[in-house]
């Protein structure tokens, strides 16, 4: 296990319910005392909305919940006191970010020059969504491209990236942290 410095990006893949999420919980945890937690998903539903409460009660107190579903950026400002961030999701910023029918380039570029001004440790986590079928709408190989490009972009920034595969991580860049 390789020491973190105090700015270190770090992407966690995984599919879903792989674990992605504990495991990057737990990593920022392990690094920050006083964590922000920007969340992206949205209860559209009666059964996202008991998922959502569920893991803020999981991570109990100590994290400070920023929810933004789609400027990303602008919560990166404003978790501006936080020594370490965690974004969960990029797979549903994304996914928000095309139903809104956003320039997903655009919002891409305003994440990647907030996490460029980083002064705390961030971890990103975000879907690994090209091992599956090929999507049978092309709205679903469109988000699948773009989820897939976004991933690439992001591990060529980070610093280290871990893959979480049935609750266990394994190094793809760099040194588990």
């Amino acid at each position: 296990m390789g020491p973190v410095p105090g700015n270190t990006l770090i992407l966690v893949l995984g599919g879903a319910s792989s674990g992605k999420s504990a495991y990057a919980e737990n990593l920022l945890l392990g690094m920050a005392r006083r964590p922000s937690y920007i969340a992206t998903a949205q209860a559209f539903d009666a059964e996202m909305a008991d998922k959502i409460a569920r893991h803020r009660a999981a991570r109990g107190p100590g994290w400070n919940t920023i929810e933004a579903p789609t400027d990303l950026a602008g919560a990166m400002a404003a978790a501006e006191g936080a020594d370490g961030i965690l974004i969960d999701c990029a797979t549903l910023w994304l996914s928000n970010l095309m139903l809104a029918e956003a320039r997903i380039e655009e919002e891409e570029a305003r994440a990647f020059a907030a996490l460029d001004r980083r002064v705390c440790p961030v971890v990103v986590v975000s879907n690994e969504v090209g091992q599956g079928v090929v999507p049978d709408t092309s709205m679903g190989r469109r988000f699948r491209n773009i989820q897939g490009g976004f991933n690439q972009r992001m591990a060529q920034r980070a610093d280290r990236v871990v893959a979480v595969m049935a609750g266990l991580p394994l190094a793809l860049k760099g040194d588990l942290p």
